[in-house]
């Protein structure tokens, strides 16, 4: 089985996108538009969002599986406050849902959380329980800035994550730290934001204790790691001038790298750099980057060629497209060995 970790539904019905903009228009007059108030989306609607999109994609490209959440950058927590954000994150993860529902055997859940800036990560917690215990949704994506290119919240190593952390232990989920938006000039938010939060998170967990205080704790850094395998011996530079114990002993047990490098000499890399046992399968298509790339004549998003083309064994093959997967999202195993029974 080949399993992609990394999918944003980003080909989602219009009506979302309707009840996205109704929900900024009521802001505007001071209105808490309720999650009652969105426009109604067919079977039919969601089937056809994803023929021509993500489902022709993993046909053409031969995956099997992918790990599906709302479109990140529409995530967008600086907007609004706790209510609307609540009632945005619902929307969104409801039709997560559905779609899994419909395809079961093509996609599996990841939940966008319901931050707010400001607002204690322990108030997500309600939803992503609901998500992982009652639409049998297998992770989340945790968004380190919710400020949206500001910047305001505390490290994610800060005791301020905490109760967030504690209910995704007790639920057994790892989380996928991923920005969202950038409302910030300085930082567009694919080509800079996305990347620099990767880079961000990776140095805020070097830097403390944090998989002290929670050794089962599991993150998957998005984007082939940002900027981390190139400047690996920055850091285990830095974690040498720190005090800090060696990185393969201290992170690595916690921390898990995908694939969504669009270039064959961006894998090689990640592959010379990171452990075999913490990279996984990622292509984050429909996404970041859609087109066909001219040198090469295939999408830049089509990383799954770039694996082929590596000398693997089968085995470490097997590792980067489905074993490491298993052991990073628990609850996935448990539900593919269930329906093999």
């Amino acid at each position: 089985m080949i399993i992609d970790c990394h999918g944003h539904y980003t080909t989602a019905p219009a009506a979302l996108q309707k009840f996205r903009d109704e929900q900024l228009t009521g802001l505007k007059s001071g209105l808490d538009l309720a999650l009652s108030a969105q426009p109604a989306i067919s079977d039919d609607q969601i089937r056809d969002s994803l023929e021509n999109a993500q489902l022709k994609l993993q046909r053409a490209r031969g995956t099997d599986l992918t790990i599906l959440s709302p479109r990140a950058s529409a995530m967008a927590h600086h907007i609004g406050n706790e209510i609307t954000s609540r009632h945005w994150t619902q929307a969104c993860n409801d039709l997560i849902h559905r779609v899994c529902t419909l395809y079961p055997e093509n996609f599996v859940g990841v939940c966008q959380l319901p931050q707010s800036p400001g607002v204690a990560p322990a108030n997500s917690a309600a939803e992503l329980t609901r998500c992982v215990e009652e639409l049998g949704f297998i992770g989340c994506n945790l968004n380190p800035d919710p400020s949206g290119g500001h910047w305001t919240s505390p490290p994610l190593s800060d005791s301020h994550w905490y109760p967030l952390y504690e209910k995704m232990v007790e639920l057994d989920v790892p989380a996928m730290v991923h920005v969202s938006s950038s409302c910030n000039p300085n930082f567009h938010a694919t080509g800079a934001h996305y990347l620099n939060a990767d880079t961000t998170a990776f140095m805020q967990f070097l830097t403390s204790d944090l998989f002290k205080d929670f050794p089962t704790l599991r993150f998957i850094i998005p984007h082939g790691g940002g900027a981390v395998p190139y400047h690996w011996g920055r850091y285990r530079g830095l974690a040498q001038d720190l005090k800090r114990p060696p990185l393969g002993e201290y992170l690595l047990k916690n921390v898990v790298f995908d694939t969504c490098v669009y270039h064959l000499p961006g894998i090689e890399l990640l592959l010379k750099v990171i452990p075999i046992d913490n990279i996984i399968f990622g292509s984050e298509m429909v996404g970041a980057v859609r087109g066909i790339d001219p040198e090469t004549a295939q999408y830049f998003d089509d990383t799954k060629r770039f694996i082929d083309a590596l000398p693997l064994s089968e085995v470490d093959r097997g590792k980067m497209f489905e074993v490491n997967a298993r052991k990073v999202f628990p609850l996935l195993n448990r539900q593919l060995a269930q329906q093999c029974k």
